[in-house]
């Protein structure tokens, strides 16, 4: 998993990107939607064209919540708790509409994959917002961070 210095990497970097959080939510997701227009089916019930007032929304609810789950890693599982409840019991979200979101270097169950798709293209935002801080060190940090973040989110599922 993560060391102490990886996640105190982590943590400062969600803290410094929090202010833009609808610029970098809505962004990575607009990212998604292009490279995989599959995804764009499960939020049908949004308007996800570029500039909308729900894909900033939602966007930035995103990048809260990941910057959330950032402060205490080692609590991840507690902290997303009522967002796991609120997609698989609440939005009664299908495990299989997650298919397409994080990128994870493992293979993982079928839920993941809208995570899996996310979390890339999450990956490539940041890596355009943050420059030259987003060093190979940070970059496999974030990867390993977003990989356990969407474990965490689908374990309803299981």
């Amino acid at each position: 998993m993560l060391s102490k210095k990886e996640k105190k990497l982590i943590k400062e970097m969600w803290e410094r990107l929090t202010p833009v959080a609808e610029d970098i939510g809505s962004e990575a997701l607009l990212r998604m939607f292009a490279s995989y227009p599959g995804t764009k089916t499960y939020f049908s019930h949004l308007d996800i064209s570029p500039g909308s007032a729900h894909l900033s929304s939602h966007g930035k609810k995103i990048v809260l919540a990941i910057a959330e789950g950032a402060k205490d890693i080692s609590q991840l599982t507690v902290t997303l708790a009522p967002l796991q409840t609120l997609h698989a019991y609440q939005l009664r979200i299908d495990p299989t509409n997650f298919k397409v979101l994080l990128q994870v270097s493992f293979v993982a169950p079928l839920s993941l994959s809208l995570l899996q798709l996310l979390s890339h293209c999450m990956l490539v935002t940041l890596a355009c917002y943050l420059g030259s801080e987003f060093t190979p060190v940070a970059h496999a940090a974030m990867d390993k961070f977003l990989s356990a973040f969407a474990a965490v989110l689908s374990e309803k599922y299981r």
